[in-house]
């Protein structure tokens, strides 16, 4: 049933959501209001209780080893389901590899999760702490987004909304002057990430052709005849760029007519591009083409002398897009 995978996606939330607290600091001012000291506050992972303990046990504030403040800690505290972004269980989607757009990536469409991470910020000044909570408030609204690559296999991004719950303040001052101080302030924050499940490979083949065979007839007195319909792939636009020839005069949209500068090379019965616009040749008389407008569904616009004519060719065929409509044509046989 399971198989091995690991897209890194717990990890890469708790590293987006570390990167939002990692370029605050704060500013130290003398009594003229000229900067003193401008001090970046550390960020690391790990439980707010581990860095009270280490402040706890550093009894000599002169050793060099002593915990320094102010100091930021963070940690990821549980992981729930989000029943309200749930989506169908066995629904995939496909993507191209980056590498090679002839892979096909398949996976199935992600779960749900909430993150809870814990911010815990620590300071021995209270006008510190007030500096560091006014870079922080203003961005949640309680929300930010981050914008995410989840999948590396699909390049797979996507927005992580990251929500503001709770904030709640502790201040340590109890005990005698060798004590340091600790005052601490918590948020709690919750990200709404996804996890994705393994992600299969498969070669992306174009239908060359297709059969379907159908019988007619249901009464005894009718001979039953097999009637075979065939379908081939064809390119609906022009993707070697090479330049048939020009247009000789202007063509409005209601014209059929279009004279080009050289027609010996575009034969009847098959299909030019002008700009965006697609025409069918079903005759021509020297260099003037009798089209059928707006073929495969594209836009009947105005053509200016001197626009490029482009053939499409059995070259364009082979060169055939991912997301390319195909221009089936029907053949009875």
């Amino acid at each position: 049933m399971f198989e091995y995978f690991y897209n890194e996606i717990l990890r890469k939330t708790v590293i987006g959501f570390g990167t939002l607290f990692n370029n605050i600091s704060i500013k130290h001012f003398d009594s003229n209001g000229n900067v003193q000291s401008i001090v970046k506050v550390p960020l690391a992972y790990g439980p707010t209780q581990k860095f009270l303990a280490r402040l706890d046990q550093s009894p000599d504030l002169n050793k060099p080893t002593t915990l320094s403040l102010p100091r930021m800690s963070f940690e990821l505290v549980g992981l729930s389901y989000d029943r309200g972004r749930k989506s169908t269980t066995t629904q995939t989607f496909l993507t191209s590899s980056p590498d090679n757009e002839s892979t096909i990536k398949k996976a199935y469409l992600p779960v749900p999760y909430n993150v809870d991470f814990e911010l815990s910020i620590m300071t021995k000044l209270n006008d510190d702490m007030l500096q560091i909570i006014e870079q922080i408030l203003p961005y949640f609204q309680p929300q930010y987004t981050l914008t995410i690559k989840l999948v590396n296999d699909t390049v797979e991004k996507r927005d992580v909304p990251v929500v503001l719950n709770t904030i709640t303040m502790d201040d340590d001052y109890e005990g005698d002057f060798s004590t340091r101080r600790a005052l601490i302030y918590t948020l709690r924050f919750t990200a709404k990430t996804y996890l994705f499940g393994p992600v299969s490979t498969q070669t992306a083949d174009i239908i060359e052709k297709v059969s379907l065979t159908y019988s007619a007839g249901d009464a005894s007195n009718v001979r039953n005849t097999d009637v075979t319909y065939t379908v081939t792939p064809r390119a609906i636009k022009n993707y070697t760029g090479t330049v048939t020839t020009t247009l000789s005069v202007d063509t409005g949209i209601d014209t059929t007519k279009i004279t080009v500068d050289d027609a010996s090379s575009i034969p009847t019965s098959s299909y030019i591009v002008i700009d965006d616009e697609e025409m069918y040749v079903k005759s021509k008389s020297g260099n003037n083409l009798i089209v059928e407008r707006g073929s495969d569904g594209t836009t009947v616009s105005s053509h200016l002398l001197g626009s490029d004519v482009k053939k499409i060719t059995s070259d364009d065929n082979n060169l055939i897009e991912e997301g390319d409509d195909f221009g089936f044509s029907g053949v009875y046989s």
